[in-house]
C-alpha cells in the first residue's frame, strides 16, 4: 500500500516539476508557446536520455489516461462561454485544421515514399549481389 502510494506520489512529483520548470521556461522566453509543451518536451528529453526510468512516470500517466475526459470539462465549458468568438472565426479554424492535416499527410507520404523506396532498393541490390555471388560460383 505505502509502496503503490510512494510511486503515485513519484510519478505526480516528477510530471508537475517538468509542468512548472516548463511554465518558467515559457515565462522566461517570453513565448507563445504554452508551458505545459515545453515540460512535456523535458519530459521527454528525461525519458529519452534514461535520466527519468520509465516505471517513475507510469503510475501517474496511467491515471491521467484514465480520466482524460474529465480534464476536457473545464475546456469545453470554456469554448461554450466564447461561442461568439468561436463562430465568428469558424471559417479560419476550419481552414486551419484541414490545411493543417493534410500539410501534414503530404509531407508524411512523402517521407515514407522515399523511405521505402530507398529500402526497396536496397533491397533489391543485396538480391542483385547473391545472384552475382551464385552465378560467379556456378561457374568457379
Amino acid at each position: 500500500m505505502i509502496n503503490t502510494l510512494l510511486k503515485y506520489v513519484v510519478s505526480f512529483a516528477l510530471i508537475f516539476i517538468c509542468l512548472t520548470i516548463g511554465n518558467w521556461i515559457q515565462h522566461l522566453l517570453g513565448v507563445a508557446i504554452p508551458g505545459s509543451i515545453f515540460g512535456m518536451l523535458l519530459l521527454f528529453a528525461l525519458l529519452a536520455s534514461g535520466f527519468a526510468p520509465v516505471d517513475w512516470v507510469r503510475p501517474g500517466a496511467h491515471l491521467f489516461i484514465r480520466y482524460m475526459m474529465l480534464l476536457f470539462v473545464p475546456i469545453s465549458v470554456g469554448l461554450m462561454n466564447h461561442f461568439d468568438m468561436l463562430l465568428s472565426n469558424a471559417w479560419a479554424i476550419l481552414a486551419s485544421a484541414i490545411g493543417g492535416s493534410a500539410l501534414v499527410m503530404v509531407t508524411l507520404g512523402l517521407i515514407l515514399d522515399r523511405f521505402l523506396n530507398a529500402d526497396s532498393k536496397r533491397i533489391n541490390v543485396k538480391a542483385d549481389i547473391k545472384a552475382d555471388t551464385k552465378s560467379v560460383k556456378g561457374k568457379a
